[in-house]
């Protein structure tokens, strides 16, 4: 398979996967993960001769990472920036780190709101099962 590689970012030898296994090991359907390739959010490393796209781990990795921020409410956009912080740590510590603050108080307002929303939820089935 290594010699089917075709992509900047994967490197020789690296083991890649079909969309079908990433989306197997991952949970989400193969058209989120060709929607997220369309719209730039996250490209596989490489493409082999025939198209396919092809997956590394580090690319399961941030699709394991996108996919916890989707409970939350992100937009595609929002988790974009998210990715490109994570990625210009290096070169904008100053401004990457300010995002992943951002996001960051985002994430623990939405959780929050989670948290009740689910306490409802677990109030009515308590009603519900009373009835029952």
């Amino acid at each position: 398979m290594a010699g089917e590689i075709q992509g900047e970012q994967a490197g020789p030898g690296e083991r890649t996967m079909k969309i079908g296994e990433v989306a197997e090991r991952t949970e989400l359907s193969i058209r989120s993960l060709r929607h997220w390739d369309e719209v730039g959010l996250l490209s596989p490393s490489a493409h082999s001769p025939g198209g396919f796209r092809l997956y590394t781990e580090s690319d399961v990795e941030r699709i394991l990472l996108i996919r916890r921020m989707k409970p939350l409410g992100f937009s595609l956009e929002r988790m974009a920036d998210f990715c490109r912080a994570l990625d210009n740590r290096d070169s904008d510590r100053a401004a990457s780190d300010a995002v992943i603050a951002d996001i960051r108080a985002e994430a623990a307002e939405r959780l929050e709101r989670l948290r009740t929303h689910l306490g409802y939820a677990e109030e009515f089935l308590v009603v519900v099962e009373r009835l029952a």
